[in-house]
């Protein structure tokens, strides 16, 4: 059911500021070269992650994904070599498991690491973990793209970063995974029918 305001743009304010807020803050701490790109990468998370009810919404958990992989591409140095290049990277596919809530106050650390690479894309975990504990782990198939248009090899990228991405294959499992949750291509039809 539609509302009055359905389909209305809004302008969230506070979860923009926080959101470019905490970009900024990963652009004047995060040091190139502190990290290699295959190294885990650690970000710390804001109490300001925890929603109204006292727990982390799962919403939050994927837009704290999003600034960790950021974080570790930065740390690496890969990130100024694909936007010199005219690229940046999408998630294709993600996946996500929640063992134990992270409540008001709790602190926890955000872990991101390449798990591999094949043609396609580049695999990625990335764990939540309270003290020595992981509270949720999620995978993430992602692909890179160009400002002008198309999809970036993997070998392609592998040149842009100095990566060879043939010494990290991506686990058999994840491979799978990838390919039997994946979309059709965007010039491929992909009816919307409920079987």
């Amino acid at each position: 059911m539609r509302g009055p305001r359905a389909g209305r743009l809004t302008f969230p304010t506070v979860d923009w500021f926080r959101r470019y807020l905490r970009l900024l803050r990963i652009r004047l701490t995060a040091r190139p070269g502190t990290l290699g790109l295959h190294d885990v990468g650690i970000t710390r998370v804001w109490l300001t992650d925890i929603d109204e009810l006292r727990h982390m919404n799962n919403s939050v958990y994927l837009g704290l994904m999003d600034y960790s992989r950021y974080d570790l591409m930065l740390r690496s140095g890969a990130w100024p070599k694909v936007r010199a290049a005219g690229v940046y990277p999408v998630v294709a596919l993600q996946t996500i498991t929640y063992r134990r809530s992270l409540e008001l106050g709790q602190r926890f650390t955000l872990e991101t690491r390449i798990a591999g690479y094949d043609e396609r894309a580049v695999y990625i975990e990335q764990r939540f973990v309270r003290h020595g504990e992981v509270t949720a782990r999620a995978y993430v198939a992602g692909r890179f793209l160009r400002d002008s248009g198309g999809v970036v090899s993997m070998a392609e990228l592998g040149e842009i970063t100095g990566v060879d991405v043939t010494e990290r294959p991506a686990p058999a499992w994840m491979t799978a995974w990838a390919a039997d949750t994946r979309l059709p291509g965007t010039r491929t039809p992909a009816p919307n029918d409920w079987d």
